[in-house]
């Protein structure tokens, strides 16, 4: 992973209710530091003197607290512990509720080349906004082949080996009203552990296509800005591959079966291609289907209930008329 510096943290394009609202005030020397965790720290304890177990290579995030602190210090003259302070490798430190450190603080972070930030955001959603933005960052990550669209709300990631339709599919389901997030190459990161969110590898071409026979296409030139999106969840991967007569493919369903992606499990159907099979109409049933599963309802198990009800139905009735006839 290419090393993530603090100009990096400023320069992060994070919208709306994600948007961290950094600007630098002081140390702009040390803005290529390198910040390799992604937590923060509230340095009270430590600015008191205790520096055991200080986690100096996270981000320090000053609050209305530690800033109170910061001035109590400089106005009985207690600087010891902010030279300290500024002895240690740290990425970077960051004041929210606008709030603008002591002179002395710039002065000692100017000398260390440590980076002095400012948010105008509260502490508590500062935090959390950056907790978020940094597991991303750190989040492992893999580019796959193959197109990842929405389809009913459900991100589906179409594989297969070259040529096997997987372009085509994904733009017979735009046509259809679905929205394209990357197509050919797609970089997913694992996110909090447990989720897998999918974009596009390359920003600039993420949503073009390439379709054999026409061409590089733009897809928001084409059909809209309602036909894109930037990322998306990965909910199911859907492989693609040309008919064998000789395999037995499933007709049935009852099993779940899985593929594993950076760790975590996703619900994996493999759809044999031949002529006359309409390969969209069935990604669109399987993420219907998928829904139904999330919801609770599992269609194969429900139909295996009936035919199990039905069978003991049928053999409750032989036996009764059985032993009928006795009489």
């Amino acid at each position: 992973m290419k090393q993530f510096t603090v100009l990096d943290l400023l320069s992060l394009n994070l919208k709306e209710h994600e948007a961290l609202g950094l600007r630098c005030i002081a140390g702009r020397s040390g803005l290529g530091r390198p910040i390799e965790m992604p937590d923060v720290n509230r340095p009270g304890l430590t600015l008191s003197g205790f520096y055991d177990n200080f986690a100096f290579k996270r981000i320090q995030v000053f609050g209305r607290g530690e800033s109170a602190y910061l001035d109590m210090m400089v106005k009985e003259n207690r600087i010891e512990n902010l030279a300290q302070f500024f002895k240690y490798d740290i990425p970077c430190a960051i004041f929210t509720n606008s709030l603008h450190p002591p002179e002395i603080f710039k002065e000692l972070a100017e000398k260390a080349h440590c980076p002095v930030l400012q948010t105008d955001l509260p502490s508590t959603d500062f935090t959390a906004r950056l907790i978020r933005a940094l597991s991303e960052v750190f989040a492992p990550k893999q580019t796959v082949h193959g197109v990842l669209i929405e389809v009913f709300g459900i991100g589906v990631l179409i594989t297969g080996e070259s040529g096997v339709g997987k372009s085509e599919a994904a733009l017979e389901l735009i046509e259809r009203g679905h929205r394209l997030v990357a197509d050919d190459a797609v970089e997913i990161k694992n996110v909090a552990g447990n989720i897998l969110m999918g974009a596009g590898a390359n920003k600039i071409i993420g949503h073009h296509m390439e379709i054999r026979g026409i061409g590089i296409i733009n897809i928001t030139h084409l059909f809209g800005v309602g036909a894109i999106r930037d990322r998306k969840q990965i909910q199911l991967v859907v492989e693609l591959e040309p008919w064998d007569s000789t395999k037995n493919y499933d007709r049935i369903g009852e099993k779940d079966t899985t593929t594993e992606i950076l760790g975590v499990q996703v619900p994996y159907l493999k759809l044999p291609v031949k002529p006359g099979r309409n390969i969209p109409i069935l990604i669109e049933t399987a993420a219907m289907n998928e829904r139904l599963k999330k919801m609770g309802y599992f269609s194969a198990k429900e139909f295996n209930r009936n035919v199990l009800k039905w069978l003991e139905s049928e053999n409750a009735r032989a036996v009764y008329f059985q032993n009928t006839d006795n009489y």
